[in-house]
């Protein structure tokens, strides 16, 4: 049986969003025999689900009398509140006692409790978070890194594009993932030094289908499954994603394939390349997106996904 651990705490608008999507997740029929123990303030979540209606014994509580907020230093806030949800979630995922953890709260602390508490997979120079873009033909290809690693080497660029297709085809069931590197001319030739160091490597790269440069204005034309970015452009090409969204909702425009670049409907995102689940969600993230986050906890909790990955790279020479 798969066991999540769920943030209460952390979010614009937790704890009730989160509450509320607990409940309709244990409640969903496609969720079935998932355990959700939640981490924050017990009394108020106990209070905030017989307020919604909802059974208190569907779930386990670990009462935290912190919160890492938002704006606090990522690094000394873990350190120094230990008694916040955030720390005791990855405290309980350390001891294996849930299968996955997720939250919406505060980034850099999701980050920090990643790398020293449950760690990078040996051989794996820098985890790293993807997203999803919504592609023309009804698809969606994955980008990564979008804002765990602003600076990259060549080396960190690869791990990424391995670690992309993997993920492809593991959750996502592609066969043979297409994987692009993000630059700005389909020419080997184009590009800074970085783009160019890290095309030479992926060329020769037997194990991925590596289909070449990928330019911005074909990042929806559905010409790969996995776009290989740093984190810095990643989190640019995402956050303008979002603000297109925001342009066409404010401007009154209704179309099924702009409303895909809604953020809510994606949820969350595990952190790749750790040997744990860890998936971090939107701080504005709704009752929707934190229901998301969750069934995409319990997918990737199921494919055991941090063992594929440490089982490739083991294995990889």
């Amino acid at each position: 049986m798969v066991t999540i651990g769920l943030d209460t705490a952390g979010g614009d608008f937790a704890p009730e969003a989160n509450i509320k999507a607990a409940l309709s997740f244990v409640n969903d029929d496609e969720t079935q025999g998932v355990k959700v123990v939640l981490f924050g303030d017990k009394g108020q979540n106990i209070k905030d689900i017989e307020r919604e209606g909802g059974d208190p014994s569907l779930f386990t509580f670990i009462d935290c009398a912190e919160v890492i907020e938002m704006g606090d230093n990522p690094v000394k806030a873990f350190v120094s509140k230990k008694s916040s949800s955030i720390v005791k979630g990855f405290l309980a995922l350390a001891k294996n006692e849930i299968d996955a953890f997720c939250s919406t709260g505060n980034t850099g602390a999701m980050l920090v409790g990643a790398m020293q508490v449950v760690k990078a997979v040996p051989g794996i120079i820098r985890p790293c978070i993807s997203s999803v873009l919504p592609q023309a033909d009804g698809t969606y290809s994955l980008i990564l890194d979008v804002g765990a690693n602003a600076d990259c080497k060549p080396d960190v660029l690869y791990q990424f594009a391995l670690i992309g297709a993997l993920y492809s085809k593991v959750v996502y069931q592609v066969k043979n993932p297409r994987v692009a590197l993000l630059n700005i001319g389909e020419e080997e030739e184009k590009g800074n030094l970085l783009t160019k160091a890290v095309f030479n490597q992926l060329k020769t790269c037997e194990k991925i289908n590596f289909v070449g440069n990928i330019e911005g204005s074909d990042l929806f034309a559905s010409k790969s499954d996995v776009i290989v970015t740093d984190g810095f452009t990643g989190n640019v090409v995402l956050k303008q994603a979002e603000a297109f969204h925001s342009l066409t909702v404010g401007r009154g425009v209704e179309d099924p394939f702009f409303d895909k670049f809604n953020y809510e409907g994606y949820g969350g995102t595990p952190i790749l390349g750790v040997n744990s689940n860890v998936l971090i969600g939107h701080g504005k993230s709704s009752v929707p997106a934190v229901k998301k986050m969750l069934k995409l906890a319990a997918q990737v909790s199921e494919v055991d996904l941090p063992s594929k990955i440490s089982e490739f790279f083991n294995n990889y020479e």
